[in-house]
């Protein structure tokens, strides 16, 4: 058994947090609703930043917006608005904030309607792209998938949802397997997959 470090996605370099992320969160499909309603609103947080910065306020945002519950986000008012701006544990953006709540609403009627699940992997036809991934030169920023998602998500009511953003959370959320090939979790990803088809 060789003792050499796994290959991993340069992108996460060598932050434990970081790490981890990559190696046990990112890429694996999410079909929990209220998970990928989770991730898709703090997609729209990082939108200017790095993932990071989001990753290490991700429990502080988690506190602040109530355990990302949206049937309470979706009655927050001007009081939780400015509760918000003032919580330093977070990104303190007005629009992004109010977004979240608009978009808390979105997903309550969407939940009701269809599933909010079903709504997101529709965009995939229900399972993982394998993208096959040699290089991060290969890495594209957005996809027709990503636009066409975009374009429902906004329809539906939901903010801070371009298709960068919406790629960012698919790659996130296990609907493309962007790993490289040369990622340690490219292959199981794929194979996990497989078996499920």
């Amino acid at each position: 058994m060789s003792d050499d470090p796994p290959v991993r996605c340069p992108w996460c370099g060598t932050d434990p947090l970081y790490v981890a992320y990559h190696d046990d969160e990112w890429g694996v499909p999410e079909r929990d609703p209220r998970a990928l309603w989770e991730l898709l609103i703090l997609e729209g947080f990082q939108s200017g930043l790095s993932w990071i910065t989001i990753l290490r306020k991700r429990e502080n945002f988690r506190r602040a917006f109530d355990g990302f519950r949206p049937e309470i986000i979706a009655h927050y008012g001007t009081a939780d608005v400015d509760r918000l701006l003032a919580d330093a544990g977070i990104v303190r953006h007005r629009g992004k904030i109010e977004g979240a709540i608009a978009s808390a609403r979105a997903y309550l009627k969407i939940e009701t309607e269809q599933g909010f699940s079903n709504f997101v992997w529709q965009s995939v036809d229900g399972r993982p792209v394998q993208t096959g991934l040699r290089s991060m030169h290969d890495a594209v920023a957005e996809t027709a998938a990503s636009r066409s998602l975009s374009k429902a998500l906004k329809a539906a009511g939901f903010a801070f949802c371009g298709p960068t953003t919406t790629y960012a959370f698919m790659q996130a959320a296990g609907l493309v397997n962007d790993h490289l090939t040369s990622c340690h979790r490219h292959s199981a990803l794929t194979h996990r997959a497989i078996a499920r088809r």
